[in-house]
Parts: structure tokens; C-alpha cells; sequence
């Protein structure tokens, strides 16, 4: 039987991700005591044969018990109870915005702040993050690519590395992404923008891309990036990172910045990491001129 154990930060995704695991097979519980863990386990491994997979959602909610999960764990272990620890995070200021979106009170605030809530939680779950065997930090995530990941995982048994590196385009007139943890300005390369035929096109149309990735500089530029990401993230890992935004930019986030973005992806492809693509002002300049 595979047994799962789902936890992490209020707001981060637990109970989408306990629906998840639920839409694929697995029998889900949530916010057990943690001293029912053993029992619950044992009864499904030893008295249960039609249930082949387990999740058990486990988070602050359950304080008291947390401070014996770490024995309860060890002890499941040693009796021959083996589990997965899957850990979903996300940056303190999303969490804060989500609390604020969806009005729900967290657990640990009560009548004081969700910020200094967060941090307590986070102080409180840091044992249970450094035994799990995998950590998704859902920040930037959109629904269905945590889905993805989950399914990687859970669903087709892949290999999955505990790191997410974001590729994410833009225009300088539009400013800096401020959650980006690298900046790469690619304004020196030749502009499609002042050919008429390539004007209204995107880097993500080949005419454009084989423009811009044809001259020496674009190759050079890409070549020399991508050797030092492959530099960079080991470590990052090394000093606990788990994601990286990758910011690239030029004049208005449409030619360029594309075009050089989709290339470092291709590279990135061979990379043990999780990856995706983000082109975040491709369309403005169409919406701001009236243009379809």
C-alpha cells in the first residue's frame, strides 16, 4: 500500500491537493489526531486489502499532536509502516493575500495578525519540512499545474526533484516582476519590433524566434545563461532553495525576451527540475493599442 502523508502551510494547497490524490484512487482523511496514525495505518496495511492507496492530511490545526508526530513517524518506520511525506509551501506574502481573498481566519491567528500567524506556523511545521520527501512551493502555481506535478508524482511514478525553476518573459516598460530572483535584460539583441512583418508577431510565432536566435549574440547569450543556471542550482538546493524565477527582459515583453525564454527552455528540458514558461506581457501591447 502507498501511504501518503500531506502537509504544509495553511494556504498553500492541502485540501485541493487531498482532492486531488482522492481523484486518482487514494483514500483520503483529513486533520486526524496524530495519535490515531498509528491505528489508521495499521488497520489499512493489515486488516483492509481493498484500499491500495492512503493520504492523511496533517497541519497546524492539529497542535498538540504535532509535537509527537516526529516520534510517531519514527515509530511507524520501525514497524515496518512505510509513508511519503509531501510538503506544500508558499511564500509568507502569497499566503497573506490568500487569507485576505478568501476571508478565513488561520488557525494560529485568532485576534492577531495572519502575518505573525504564518511565521509561527512556519517555525512550528520546519521539523516536519526537513523529512519530506517532497516539497512543492505552490507560490506561482495555477491549479492545474499543481496538478501536474501531483500526477507526476502520485499517478505516473516519476522521479521528482524537489526544485521549480520559473522561466518568466517580460516588457521593462511594464516594469520588473518583483517576485523574480534573476534579471536578465536582452535589449542589446536585434529588435523584430522594427520589421513590418514581424512587428505584430510574438516570439512565440518562428519567424520572430528564428530572427532573434539567429544572430550571434542571441546564441552566445543563451548558451552562456543556460551554463550558468546549470551552475546556479545545485547550489541553490544546496542552501535550501526550493524555486526559481528567472526573469527575462526586453522593451516590451512580446519579441525578444519571448524568443530568448523559450530557447533557455528547451535547454532547461534536460534538467532534473520541474519547469514552466511564463510570458507575461506578450499580449499588452495589443490590448493597450486596440489591436486583436
Amino acid at each position: 500500500m502507498r501511504f501518503v502523508i500531506v502537509t504544509g502551510m495553511s494556504g498553500a494547497g492541502k485540501s485541493s491537493v487531498l482532492k486531488m490524490l482522492e481523484d486518482i484512487g487514494y483514500f483520503c482523511v483529513d486533520n486526524l489526531p496524530v495519535k490515531l496514525i498509528p491505528k489508521l495505518t495499521k488497520m489499512f496495511i493489515c486488516e483492509t486489502d481493498s484500499i491500495e492507496k492512503l493520504a492523511l492530511g496533517i497541519d497546524i490545526r492539529n497542535l498538540e499532536g504535532l509535537s509527537h508526530l516526529d516520534k510517531t513517524l519514527n515509530e511507524m518506520r520501525e514497524n515496518g509502516y512505510p509513508y511519503e511525506i509531501l510538503f506544500l509551501d508558499a511564500d509568507s506574502n502569497v499566503l497573506v493575500k490568500r487569507y485576505k481573498e478568501t476571508r478565513r481566519n488561520h488557525p494560529l491567528a485568532l485576534q492577531g495578525r495572519v502575518d505573525k500567524a504564518i511565521e509561527a506556523e512556519r517555525e512550528e511545521l520546519q521539523f516536519i519540512k526537513k523529512h519530506a520527501d517532497y516539497i512543492m512551493d505552490t507560490s506561482h502555481m495555477l491549479v492545474r499545474e499543481l496538478k501536474q506535478e501531483i500526477d507526476k508524482i502520485f499517478l505516473e511514478n516519476e522521479e521528482y526533484q524537489n526544485f521549480f525553476i520559473t522561466i518568466l518573459s517580460f516588457g521593462f516598460k511594464y516594469g520588473i516582476p518583483a517576485d523574480c530572483d534573476l534579471v536578465f535584460d536582452v535589449r542589446f539583441l536585434p529588435n523584430p519590433y522594427y520589421i513590418p512583418e514581424l512587428k505584430k508577431k510574438t516570439g512565440n510565432d518562428f519567424e520572430v524566434y528564428d530572427y532573434v536566435m539567429k544572430s550571434e549574440q542571441a546564441k552566445e547569450f543563451d548558451e552562456k545563461l543556460f551554463d550558468m543556471i546549470k551552475f546556479l542550482v545545485p547550489n541553490y538546493i544546496t542552501e535550501g532553495k526550493n524555486q526559481l524565477v528567472i526573469g527575462i527582459g526586453c522593451t516590451g515583453g512580446k519579441h525578444r525576451s519571448v524568443s530568448l525564454a523559450n530557447a533557455l527552455a528547451k535547454h532547461m528540458q534536460e534538467l532534473p527540475y520541474s519547469l514552466k514558461v511564463e510570458h507575461r506581457d506578450i499580449e499588452k501591447d495589443a490590448k493597450t493599442k486596440g489591436e486583436n
